[in-house]
């Protein structure tokens, strides 16, 4: 609809330049820049790297998605952007970013949050959100149980990683397997063609005495390091595609586990999963069984809207819009460690900005 806020979003978390541009809850654009492969030689993320990187892809990548959204920057409603949490030079990027084109443009600026970004893009793929929302966020930096009843405003943690996320497990048996990196989609490959069951990893943190909803997958990386070394030694041939699948089902069974049952105790008969592990097809599949067995829905983004982009970051910022939260003020800055409980950093609002002298960026 017309009246639709029109937001574009800005996503520099980490290694992805992302900009998405959305209307109410329609995607209109979704264009990404990726230093992945600048990073793979260092077998993982370098900050300095990855700031650089969007620094040389922001704008080109921000004409990209306005040309495939087919509208004008005059046009938008607002722009939103991550102010954390992430790399705090890659954050700097965006934020800066974002704060030269919404001045230039004379609209409001809203610093929106990672983690809650990442639960509000399933709105572009099913709808509006349930309140209460249920959300599994796994990806490289974060493994987290989260309890919502409004993306805007209130988003409460539940549980939490207490050492290595699933994705930074996922990169670390990969670089062990020598399978490169990222570890995500190659371990997902490979486990395809191995058995699940052939060796039994640990589960982390699922004891009697066990917090709920907390994860730990360092005791399952040490365990799998050390299968694969104690094989080496003795001169045997690692049954990679076993070693991927049954690290693999040790990961996705704690995490779908844990889900379920903070679904059942809170009584939310529904579950999102989001983050760029929620691409891992046997997360999907497991997931899904375990919800249907105990009734509950399963709402989960494409592929590609689980991994870090500016459609996430667009999607929470026109809920802003449309629910009439507060602007972000002038001096927004990237916050590292924003917590979840803060789903945007509002401010001071933009009085002191007029449309006849916001320059003239685009016409």
């Amino acid at each position: 609809m017309a009246d639709e806020p029109l937001v574009l979003g800005i996503e520099t978390s980490c290694d992805e330049t992302g900009v998405g541009i959305v209307r109410g809850t329609t995607l209109l654009a979704d264009a990404v820049a990726s230093s992945v492969d600048e990073h793979a030689r260092f077998g993982g993320v370098v900050p300095e790297v990855a700031s650089r990187a969007h620094l040389e892809a922001m704008v080109p990548t921000i004409d990209r998605a306005l040309k495939q959204a087919g509208v004008s920057a005059r046009d938008l409603d607002g722009v939103a952007v991550t102010a954390g949490p992430g790399l705090a030079g890659a954050l700097l990027v965006g934020v800066s970013a974002a704060k030269a084109y919404a001045y230039a443009l004379g609209k409001p600026l809203y610093g929106v949050n990672h983690l809650a970004s990442h639960i509000c893009v399933d709105q572009l793929e099913h709808g509006p959100l349930p309140e209460p929302t249920m959300a599994l966020l796994v990806s490289g930096g974060h493994s987290s149980l989260l309890l919502s009843s409004d993306i805007t405003s209130d988003v409460r943690p539940l549980g939490s990683t207490i050492d290595d996320a699933a994705g930074e497990a996922f990169d670390k048996i990969a670089r062990v397997l020598d399978l490169g990196f990222p570890g995500g989609p190659v371990i997902d490959r490979y486990a395809r063609e191995g058995d699940p069951a052939a060796i039994a990893f640990p589960r982390g943190l699922t004891g009697p005495r066990d917090p709920l909803y907390d994860f730990s997958f360092s005791g399952l990386k040490t365990a799998v390091a050390r299968w694969i070394e104690a094989k080496r030694a003795a001169g045997e041939e690692v049954p990679v595609r076993d070693v991927a699948a049954s690290f693999q089902e040790a990961v996705v069974d704690v995490l779908t586990r844990k889900a379920v049952r903070a679904c059942k105790d809170e009584g939310v008969d529904h579950l999102m999963i989001g983050g760029g592990v929620a691409a891992n097809s046997r997360l999907r599949a497991l997931a899904q069984e375990r919800c249907e067995a105990s009734g509950i829905r399963l709402r989960v983004p494409r592929p590609k809207l689980c991994t870090d982009n500016g459609a996430m970051v667009a999607a929470l910022g026109a809920e802003m819009v449309a629910r009439g939260r507060a602007a972000s003020s002038w001096d927004l800055s990237a916050d590292s460690s924003l917590p979840v409980t803060d789903p945007h950093v509002p401010g001071h609002g933009h009085d002191h900005v007029h449309e006849a002298g916001a320059g003239n960026l685009y016409s």
